[in-house]
């Protein structure tokens, strides 16, 4: 996997401001225990490009890059150090120009239709957007997103738990920056468990999982429509036959064959089918691939390998 593509499924890429060197392997690690494999270390302190150093060589699972990147010195001084992308708050178009020559990613700050122009005479389908809320937040990224329909945002600036679910609703959105997942005072007091809870906060904000239907095995279609005909009448969801299945509402789905899992299967919503696959996999679970449906390019739904309880799992876009 690319690092652009590592890049795209973190979704959420936290920005870090270190005091000191030796918390950057800890934070890596508390935030990785979070499900999060990618980490933007800014230039705000002088500490930063040792800290970069750390993370690259001591942890090689976290995607670790460079923010606040402000001339050609620091980019280069920062991909010397381990950088594997480079992220700065405006467009620098030296620092641009060195990056896609050398192959690296970069996100430069492109707020504007003159800026995102920049970008694309460079080649760049990506920039980051900053400060998104002072900017104008969604509303003004949709409208400048209209005539540019190759390039993709990552806003950064004013974005968090509340409102991260908005920016990730738009197709354009790669992924968001966010420092509230790093809380300084939790770096100061070295509560890197703090930092791991507020993580996986963040991840299971992202990915939104919801239980949407439970999927029970049937013998035939007979067998199918008399249970989804028992639920009609338990608690009155209409009943909806379909090619392969009778659904009661849109809670029970009653297979008109034996399918997947002992028992049946349950579908479970996601913002995102292919960035909770990621990570989920980042976790330990794999995915049966045969299992993969598609809406034209785009994963739409995929099965666990393993069942749970006797029920096949699988994921499923919202």
């Amino acid at each position: 996997m690319t690092a652009m593509e590592r890049f795209a499924n973190s979704i959420v890429v936290p920005v870090v401001v270190l005091d000191k060197a030796e918390d950057a392997v800890p934070a890596a690690r508390a935030m990785l225990a979070g499900g999060i494999d990618t980490m933007e270390i800014t230039f705000r302190t002088a500490c930063a490009p040792e800290a970069i150093r750390a993370v690259a060589e001591n942890c090689p699972e976290v995607l670790v890059g460079a923010g606040t990147v402000l001339n050609l010195e620091q980019c280069k001084l920062a991909l010397e150090m381990g950088a594997k992308f480079i992220v700065s708050p405006g467009f620098n178009p030296e620092v641009v120009g060195y990056c896609v020559k050398n192959g690296y990613p970069i996100f430069p700050g492109c707020p504007t239709t003159s800026d995102i122009e920049a970008a694309m005479s460079f080649g760049l389908k990506v920039v980051k957007f900053f400060p998104a809320e002072a900017m104008g937040g969604l509303k003004v990224i949709k409208a400048v997103a209209a005539p540019y329909g190759q390039m993709k945002f990552m806003p950064t600036g004013g974005v968090n738990e509340k409102n991260l679910l908005d920016y990730l609703a738009f197709d354009k959105i790669i992924a968001c920056g966010g420092s509230w997942m790093v809380d300084k005072e939790a770096v100061a007091t070295k509560n890197f468990a703090k930092i791991t809870e507020l993580t996986r906060s963040a991840v299971k904000t992202m990915l939104g999982f919801e239980l949407k239907h439970i999927g029970v095995n049937c013998a035939d279609p007979e067998e199918a429509l008399k249970v989804a005909k028992k639920f009609s009448a338990l608690f009155g969801w209409a009943v909806k036959e379909g090619n392969s299945s009778t659904f009661a509402g849109t809670a029970v789905e009653c297979m008109k064959a034996p399918y997947l899992g002992k028992n049946g299967h349950i579908a479970v919503g996601t913002t995102s089918v292919v960035r909770a696959k990621a990570y989920l996999e980042s976790q330990g679970f794999e995915f049966d691939e045969s299992t993969a449906k598609y809406k034209g390019e785009k994963l739409n739904a995929i099965y666990l390998k393993d069942e749970i309880g006797g029920f096949a799992i699988h994921l499923v876009n919202k």
